[in-house]
């Protein structure tokens, strides 16, 4: 399978290591099959920082798990939203795997779980408000063993 990594850089031996920013699966190298959303990534990072230039990179990613620890969230947001909440919240509930694979949810994402963390929102109203856009989704590789396995580059190109 193919997937992309949106960066201000060419990643070539991607590493946890660097993972500077926790994200909905806290602390990992994320990748992602949808070339348009690695895109904005790469644009979104560039325009944060305020320099450099767009670049994605281009991995073939092995679908054989082996003894890896994979957690995937399918299409019941419920698991999704505790444990994306979980994680923002400082929890290390993501070292139990080697991989977590799941949906992107919309920017409301960011207030909704806040509005859940404060206890402003019950659980059912925060699912109402979180939308997941169908066709984007999100792989983390939480330990450097996952990306050894199953990640190789392919190239990359500027955006």
């Amino acid at each position: 399978m193919i997937v992309y990594h949106g960066s201000l850089n060419i990643v070539e031996k991607p590493d946890v290591i660097r993972s500077y920013r926790p994200l909905d699966f806290r602390k990992g190298f994320y990748v992602t099959t949808n070339l348009k959303q690695a895109e904005q990534w790469a644009v979104r990072k560039t325009l944060i920082v305020g320099k450099g230039k767009p670049i994605i990179n281009t991995y073939q990613m092995s679908e054989q798990w082996g003894d890896l620890r994979v957690k995937t969230f399918d299409e019941d947001l419920m698991e999704w939203i505790d444990f994306v909440c979980a994680c923002r919240d400082g929890a290390d509930v993501y070292l139990a795997y080697d991989l977590i694979r799941g949906k992107v949810a919309n920017d409301k994402v960011f207030r909704v779980v806040e509005k859940y963390h404060s206890g402003d929102w019950e659980r059912e109203r925060a699912l109402k408000e979180t939308r997941a856009y169908p066709q984007y989704d999100q792989t983390a590789f939480i330990t450097q063993k996952a990306i050894d396995q199953l990640l190789s580059f392919s190239g990359y190109k500027e955006v």
